[in-house]
């Protein structure tokens, strides 16, 4: 199986306009990739949420317990400090330590790495069209 790892703003924008990242949640509710997330990406999903976008506290809590249902929660062990944004380590640090295939993102600096340690870097878009997720059924 796929594993992916994908970024909160990933996430987000699946919840708020749907498109091409509500289609990579709709991989994963169909079985056809394993997504694999850390607490430190869950709890940015969930403080945009709330904050940012101001949520009341149940949808966020209905919308988590939705889209972590469909993950694998992982604990890095690794620290790593190989992006300029210290937040989008958290996403590498979860995808070294998945083993992930591919990371998705929309975030310009964590797609100035791809390659990453032989792990995929793309956008929702560039991920679809690459077909990688059809090996799996």
């Amino acid at each position: 199986m796929i594993r992916v790892v994908l970024d909160s703003n990933v996430y987000i924008s699946a919840l708020l306009f749907g498109g091409n990242p509500r289609r990579l949640i709709a991989l994963a509710e169909d079985g056809l990739v394993e997504l694999y997330v850390s607490k430190q990406v869950q709890s940015e999903v969930e403080r945009v949420l709330a904050v940012k976008f101001r949520w009341p506290t149940q949808r966020v809590l209905n919308a988590a317990n939705y889209l972590w249902s469909l993950t694998h929660s992982i604990e890095p062990q690794t620290i790593l400090n190989d992006c300029v944004d210290p937040d989008d380590n958290r996403v590498l640090e979860c995808a070294v330590e998945s083993h992930a295939d591919w990371i998705v993102t929309g975030d310009q600096h964590l797609l100035a790495l791809h390659p990453y340690r032989e792990i995929t870097i793309v956008t929702p878009r560039q991920f679809l069209d690459s077909g990688a997720w059809k090996r799996n059924r």
